[in-house]
């Protein structure tokens, strides 16, 4: 083993480097093996090359190169030759690296504690993650004497590469780390050394570490209050034993300094892209009040865009809480009675003896307590929109008035026999199966074809993916601000919570969970606990191969309605054998 003792003649500083590879290159850039910060320097100043026990020293451009005091551009070293290069001074020594005794106290080094400080220092003068990220990976590879660096930062509950030092077209690519090492420390958020990964019996036969031929590695977690931030991978492709524990140790320190000032600046980041953005944001990923860009909401649009300006009556179906009245009030907002009355109204709560007089008004005297005449919710509505939400709960004897409205566009008031014109469109709502109502015979088939002219349907939040994210980001903005609370954003574990909750209510749930989270939680950044969802609130996950043959039973049973049950025919349109068809039969029996 071979190995410089480096001081720089103006500072003072005092480190050694320990030469491991057959070509060791010097200079001021990061992508030096040994990097010596010096302006008179050149990027790429000279070159160490080994054959066998010999060591040449060679300049690598036009920097000056003084060994023993004489100017040179190669010169083979030997034991205690002085190399002057720039303003730095290396001692040459030929044997086993043995620092003196005062550089290897038991604690970090006073050069380490400097390092520290003023890694610190330099990264709090920037707010800059990107920035923040390249200094902590050029301190951390001049400290630890790692050949490459990566940044990987939790975002939405995936990894994203944010830095690297020393890679090859400077291009951030997660593919140069290795997954399985990073699984580890993710999973566990506990420090992790690996002197040989090729021999490691944890991850030599670990596909990343064969493609990678890895050696050395060291990858940390950063830590914000139990919250991943992120981790902070070191590694060296062609040394084992590069790292200690001692290495481990000071990366740690360094972590855990820099989870805080990097919380900080991405907290900070975040909230000037949000102002920045959010209003375009939404306005990309919305109709009217209605958020959401995944492509189930995007049909929903483009419906919307074309049916709104008719005359066409629409049927919107979706789960309690998916925003049905939302539907129906841009669909008033985008046609042409936008400037006329949107009155709604909610068929099922409100008492049937009272319903008809709500929907057609009454004459004074028409029954106790009628003692003015009163104007119902479908007159009220003349020149505008009606809603009519959970029509599945309108009684049978109203629903023949209300059919009687929609073909002839006349009401009777209840205790009057004079007919009234209204012109009105109508929007109905349900979350109920109206084809299932009308088998049963408690809802008329004429009606749900006058009503059912256009059908828009509402998906449930839990299969609208990122929406659920973007919709927690609206939420959380608006009553951050209505309420002036110290929330600003949700811990990685909150997104990943919010995400696999099943969410029976739907959007107005979400809201609610939000809107109690902001009042209640005293954090920067909201966490499960605070949003009332724990581990065991997470959707049901099917294998796959369960989903897959519970799809293959439905889409069986579909295809045999269409074919009246004739199973032959079922065979051919499938194009499967018939014996597959009578097998699927039986599952349907057994259900």
């Amino acid at each position: 083993m071979a190995w410089f003792r480096c001081e720089n003649t103006l500072t003072k500083t005092q480190r050694d480097f320990v030469v491991r590879k057959p070509i060791t290159t010097i200079g001021r850039s990061a992508g030096n093996d040994l990097v010596l910060e010096d302006p008179s320097m050149s990027s790429s100043h000279a070159s160490l090359v080994r054959a066998g026990d010999r060591y040449t020293l060679s300049t690598t451009g036009r920097g000056a190169l003084y060994v023993n005091g004489h100017r040179v551009r190669k010169a083979e070293l030997t034991d205690g030759d002085s190399v002057l290069v720039g303003a730095w001074q290396l001692t040459w020594s030929a044997g086993e690296h043995a620092p003196a005794a005062d550089d290897q106290p038991a604690g970090a080094t006073l050069q380490e504690l400097e390092a520290l400080v003023s890694l610190s220092g330099e990264m709090m003068r920037d707010t800059s993650p990107n920035r923040l990220f390249a200094s902590l990976l050029k301190g951390l590879a001049a400290l630890t004497r790692a050949e490459k660096g990566f940044v990987i930062v939790m975002q939405d509950g995936r990894r994203h590469l944010a830095a690297s030092h020393n890679v090859e077209n400077e291009r951030l690519d997660i593919t140069k780390v290795s997954d399985s090492i990073v699984d580890q420390v993710v999973q566990h958020l506990k420090p992790l050394i690996v002197s040989d990964a090729i021999s490691d019996s944890r991850f030599g036969r670990a596909k990343s570490v064969v493609d990678l031929k890895l050696s050395s590695v060291m990858c940390v977690p950063l830590l914000h209050r139990n919250d991943l931030l992120g981790v902070i991978y070191l590694g060296n492709d062609s040394i084992t034993d590069l790292f200690t524990d001692r290495d481990l140790a000071l990366l740690q320190i360094y972590a855990a300094q820099a989870a805080i000032i990097v919380y900080n600046a991405l907290m900070l980041n975040q909230l000037r892209l949000d102002n920045r953005n959010l209003r375009s944001r939404l306005e990309q990923s919305s109709q009217g009040e209605m958020i959401g860009t995944c492509p189930p909401m995007k049909r929903v649009y483009r419906v919307l865009r074309r049916v709104s300006p008719t005359d066409l009556s629409v049927l919107v179906l979706g789960e309690t809480g998916t925003g049905k009245e939302l539907v129906a009030r841009e669909v008033h907002k985008l046609s042409l009675r936008k400037g006329a009355p949107f009155i709604a109204i909610n068929c099922g709560a409100i008492p049937e003896n009272l319903l008809e007089s709500e929907l057609f008004g009454h004459k004074r005297g028409a029954f106790t307590g009628a003692v003015t005449d009163k104007v119902g919710k479908v007159e009220a509505a003349d020149g505008g929109t009606l809603f009519l939400d959970e029509i599945g709960e309108m009684p049978m004897n109203l629903q023949v008035k209300l059919l009687r409205v929609l073909q002839e566009r006349v009401i009777e008031r209840v205790g009057e026999l004079t007919p009234r014109p209204v012109d009105i469109r109508v929007v109905a709502a349900t979350n109920k199966d109206l084809g299932e109502l009308i088998k049963a015979g408690s809802f008329r088939e004429d009606l749900f074809y006058r009503l059912n002219e256009i059908t828009v349907d509402l998906p449930p939040l839990r299969d609208r993916g990122e929406d659920i994210k973007v919709l927690s980001q609206y939420f959380l903005g608006r009553y951050r601000e209505q309420y002036s609370t110290s929330a600003k954003g949700f811990t990685n574990q909150a997104l990943a919570a919010l995400a696999g909750y099943f969410w029976p209510g739907n959007v107005r749930e979400l809201e609610n969970k939000i809107k109690k989270a902001v009042i209640m939680s005293d954090r920067a950044l909201i966490n499960p606990d605070d949003l009332g969802i724990q581990g065991n609130s997470r959707r049901e996950i099917k294998p796959l191969a369960l989903a897959q043959e519970e799809w293959k039973v439905e889409y069986i049973r579909k295809i045999l309605d269409m074919n009246n049950w004739n199973k032959a025919q079922t065979a051919r349109d499938l194009d499967i054998d018939a014996r597959t068809v009578f097998r699927y039969i039986e599952k349907l029996r057994e259900e």
